[in-house]
């Protein structure tokens, strides 16, 4: 059965903003390399947005795509309360996707080793993990794709770092600890407010994800106001900290894991600090002998700097 991959009727505003959904997975998945020839994916639906978006972009671009890969949809039904267990398998059924419901009832677990008021994420998480990846197993999935997008990967980086102490986001591609699976976020450069837009648009049946009300989804939700705030008063600061973390430079951080601080002894090009890079002199097309200030005056004390009798001189390039 073909898949319909749109309602009719929709405007051309919302197939170009499909496209861009669309384009920005396949750069990630390229850039990347979470996809190959023969995998088996095994895409996890919570039923949000984010992983109804992710699965109907996997389907587009499968169609797409020079390489034979094979999609598994799987839902895992904790056995929350007031979780509609319906809703997935039915529409499952009427996209024509194959598909997988797993029942677990780690809700019940969870109630009974965690006190009331403590925090159930963690613990919920790993049980969580432990079944996707049994249920990865079973199925000969080689690839198992996680719903997380540009903004989650953002606000976890904020999340390690305020209540962890760690720089630490989510990797867009994670080699489990064995080395099994290889778990993708295909949506990593796509941003929330898209993957929202487009689910308007697809009329997708969401599930609520606020089910258990975690300490965790508060914390996040607080990172989350702060970083919405900081893109209303500067668009484009959510986009640029995603880049920054995919542009690290050890040697301007204190991690001496990472990079020894203790042997630094040599000049290394990566270690030049940005206060002294005469080599942005020489790119603006100053000279050497351009330079604004010169040592004037010194003694045991002081040393003075002042301006040269000659002005700065700029080439008609600038």
């Amino acid at each position: 059965m073909k898949i319909k991959h749109y309602p009719e009727g929709v405007s051309q505003n919302f197939l170009k903003l499909r496209n861009q959904l669309i384009s920005a997975t396949g750069k990630a998945i390229g850039d990347y390399n979470m996809i190959e020839d023969g995998d088996t994916v095994l895409v996890c639906m919570s039923g949000g947005k984010d992983s109804h978006a992710m699965l109907m972009i996997l389907l587009a671009l499968q169609e797409r795509a020079p390489i034979n890969f094979k999609l598994i949809a799987m839902n895992l039904d904790q056995k929350q309360p007031g979780f509609p267990a319906d809703i997935l398998p039915a529409y499952f059924e009427k996209l024509g996707v194959d598909f997988r419901i797993v029942e677990a009832d780690t809700y019940s677990i969870v109630k009974e080793k965690i006190p009331e008021g403590k925090t159930t994420c963690s613990l919920c998480s790993r049980l969580r993990r432990g079944i996707i990846y049994t249920t990865a197993q079973q199925l000969g999935a080689t690839k198992i794709a996680l719903g997380h997008h540009r903004d989650d990967i953002v606000q976890t980086l904020f999340l390690n770092m305020f209540y962890g102490a760690k720089m630490k986001a989510m990797p867009p591609k994670l080699a489990t600890n064995r080395g099994e699976f290889m778990v993708i976020r295909p949506l990593a450069y796509c941003a929330e407010k898209d993957i929202a837009a487009y689910a308007r648009g697809m009329q997708f049946p969401i599930i609520p994800c606020d089910l258990c009300g975690s300490q965790e989804n508060l914390q996040r939700q607080k990172i989350k106001d702060m970083l919405n705030n900081w893109e209303r008063e500067q668009p484009g600061r959510i986009n640029n900290i995603f880049r920054a973390i995919g542009n690290v430079e050890p040697s301007h951080l204190a991690d001496f894991d990472l990079y020894d601080f203790k042997h630094l002894s040599q000049f290394k090009e990566e270690d030049e600090d940005p206060m002294f890079d005469h080599q942005k002199f020489e790119q603006e097309k100053f000279a050497a002998s351009e330079m604004a200030l010169t040592i004037a005056t010194q003694d045991d004390k002081r040393i003075e700097f002042a301006r040269k009798p000659f002005p700065v001189s700029v080439t008609a390039e600038e």
